[in-house]
């Protein structure tokens, strides 16, 4: 445990397989900073469910501080507001009530709170996202924006909103903690980070997390660029390529050709591959019936979904699912079984 002003102290909760990339680009930029500082400004610890070791994605071990009871009431006792952090993976957590909780308690005594990749989950689930902007990863993007309509998911690489501060995982925590850092510390001191950590560039809020479509796609033609980012944007209720035609000053038979010419199929096939690519992600990271996520992804009834899904992944909706569900199950026995061993 690093020792520091309270008001400078992070909890972080590692949640079970957290994504080691994101917790340690948070934790190395706090440590960058202690560095460039010349004294301890900041401090941390680490926590799990029952104060056992934590085991990252990866396989790799942290050493908890303590159990998530133990931290009951500490920033209420403290008397400087402090900051927890959730890290989870990319995977969706399992709701955990007394987490959930902690958080509301922490929320309540005025600490910041942060979120990383699936620990964004939980701060929804114990409200504290209600309204607010949040950056949610874009393959859990579907699943949660059906789960949270309330709070305002974003595909950013990072969100603040008030003291909530929300991230998609991979490298966006270094850039998150670094808006922290420089708010306490100043631009000259994030900028000394940046040169020590080889980071030539740093993001900003609401900046966003995929690449775009032209570097993604591997494509350069501004016309084909808007026609695809209507598609994306419109899933749920499929355009009508003759309605995009217009917008582009393109025949639908020259937007045939370019599509074939540059992405090697009908405009058509592309936009109906884009829908089941956004359905099977929902069938991969989300509970909703099937009937829902059909109509989520633009289809009429479920039973021409199911048809026009197996013709694609060659398996049936239900059946991707349980395969899924399969998996699932077989790594919790694995990670149930490395529990046993920290235990013995």
């Amino acid at each position: 445990m690093q020792a520091c002003a309270r008001s400078h102290h992070f909890t972080f909760y590692l949640l079970d397989g957290f994504a080691l990339h994101g917790f340690s680009a948070a934790l190395e930029a706090l440590r960058l900073a202690n560095d460039v500082a010349g004294r301890p400004v900041y401090g941390w610890h680490f926590v799990t469910a029952d104060g056992l070791p934590a085991v990252s994605s990866c396989g790799t071990r942290i050493a908890a501080a303590g159990r998530l009871s133990d931290e009951r009431g500490r920033f209420h006792r403290s008397g400087e507001p402090g900051f927890a952090v959730v890290c989870g993976s990319r995977t969706k957590p399992p709701a955990d009530r007394a987490l959930e909780a902690w958080l509301r308690s922490i929320a309540r005594s005025n600490a910041r709170l942060a979120g990383l990749a699936g620990g964004v989950y939980c701060l929804a689930r114990a409200g504290l996202l209600d309204e607010r902007r949040c950056a949610i990863h874009w393959e859990h993007f579907p699943d949660f924006s059906e789960r949270f309509f309330i709070a305002g998911a974003r595909q950013t690489a990072f969100e603040v909103d008030g003291g909530i501060y929300t991230c998609a995982g991979g490298n966006a925590p270094f850039d998150m903690f670094l808006r922290i850092i420089e708010a306490d510390l100043g631009r000259d001191v994030t900028n000394r980070i940046c040169e020590a950590a080889l980071c030539e560039r740093l993001r900003e809020t609401g900046e966003r997390q995929r690449l775009p479509l032209q570097a993604r796609l591997g494509i350069d033609n501004p016309l084909l660029i808007r026609i695809i980012e209507r598609m994306e944007a419109n899933l749920a209720e499929p355009v009508k390529l003759a309605d995009m035609s217009p917008a582009t000053g393109l025949s639908r038979r020259q937007m045939e050709r370019l599509f074939r010419k540059e992405m090697g199929r009908t405009p058509a096939r592309y936009y109906l591959d884009l829908r089941l690519e956004r359905a099977h992600l929902l069938l991969l990271t989300s509970s909703l019936p099937v009937i829902e996520i059909a109509v989520a992804c633009g289809f009429s009834t479920a039973s021409h979904f199911s048809r026009t899904y197996r013709e694609r992944y060659g398996l049936t909706p239900q059946r991707t699912r349980l395969a899924e569900m399969e998996r699932l199950r077989a790594g919790s026995d694995r990670k149930a079984a490395m529990a046993e061993l920290r235990v013995a």
